[in-house]
Formats: structure tokens, C-alpha cells, sequence
């Protein structure tokens, strides 16, 4: 291998998740899966921005609440997320606190991943245990959200 040559480079060896891609091809590729997800999310907020959750029957029911009458981590969320896209960020707490503090997250981690996609650079997989924290914190926010005594602070 020549001093030039890095060992990523090799046409043996797989890119690996550091090295950026050489060509503009391949970064414009890399870009295709976060440009294309961003924008259905942003199509999906408008239509959520527009047509009211609020409104019954609007777009269906929680089906673990029909069916058992618990309060899902996820209860609330298309609410919140068409108040937080008209801009009441009150309104969104009250439907779902966890999903007010997530959206930050999510949009930064999506910043991320659209700035390594631009770099030809691929994202790296979340450790282990980020991801045993989120379920921790999604299932304790479930739990919580069935106390009614707390009812007033996590109910939608």
C-alpha cells in the first residue's frame, strides 16, 4: 500500500464508518435516506399542523387505551405535535410531556446524521445502553402516566 493510500481505501476492506466517501456520487447517495426521511416528517407535521388531533375520531383512538383503558407513553402525541408545529408549547406539555423532550433530541440527531451523510460519513450505531435508558424512560413515563395521583400533570 502507498503512503497516500489509507487502509479504508483498500478495494479489499469495506468503507468503514469514519472515512468519508470519495466521489460526490456517493455523498449525494448518503444523503438521500435523512433528506427523504425530514421530509416526510415535515409533510407529516403539516398535515398534523392543519388537520386538528384535537377534534374526536380525527385520526382513530390509542388502541391500548380502547382496549384496557391505560394511558400509552405515546397518548397525547399527534396533539402535541400539532400544537407544538402552531407554535403552543403549553398546549403540547399538557397532551405529552415526554414527546415536548423528545422532539429537541430527535431533531438534533437527525442534524447529526444529515451532517455526517454530507461528510460521505455513515451514522454510528446508538451504544447499547442509550437504548435499554430510552425504554427505561418511555416505560416509566407509561407507568407514571397511570398513577392518578399524578394524573393532573401527565394525563393528555
Amino acid at each position: 500500500m502507498s503512503p497516500t493510500t489509507r487502509a479504508t481505501d483498500a478495494p479489499d476492506g469495506p468503507l468503514t464508518s469514519d472515512a468519508p466517501a470519495s466521489d460526490g456520487a456517493g455523498r449525494r447517495a448518503s444523503l438521500t435516506a435523512p433528506l427523504v426521511t425530514g421530509g416526510v416528517v415535515v409533510l407529516a407535521t403539516t398535515l398534523l399542523a392543519v388537520r386538528d388531533p384535537h377534534v374526536t375520531g380525527s385520526y382513530g383512538a390509542c388502541p391500548l387505551y380502547l382496549l384496557t383503558g391505560l394511558w400509552c407513553p405515546a397518548c397525547g402525541g399527534l396533539r402535541a405535535t400539532h400544537d407544538l408545529a402552531n407554535g403552543d408549547l403549553v398546549g403540547a406539555w399538557s397532551m405529552n410531556p415526554l414527546w415536548v423532550l423528545a422532539v429537541p433530541v430527535v431533531v438534533v440527531l437527525w442534524g447529526r446524521w444529515v451532517a455526517r451523510a454530507s461528510q460521505g460519513r455513515r451514522a454510528r450505531p446508538a451504544p447499547a445502553w442509550l437504548a435499554w435508558a430510552a425504554l427505561v424512560v418511555v416505560v416509566g413515563f407509561g407507568v407514571l402516566r397511570n398513577v392518578p395521583a399524578l394524573a393532573p400533570w401527565v394525563l393528555p
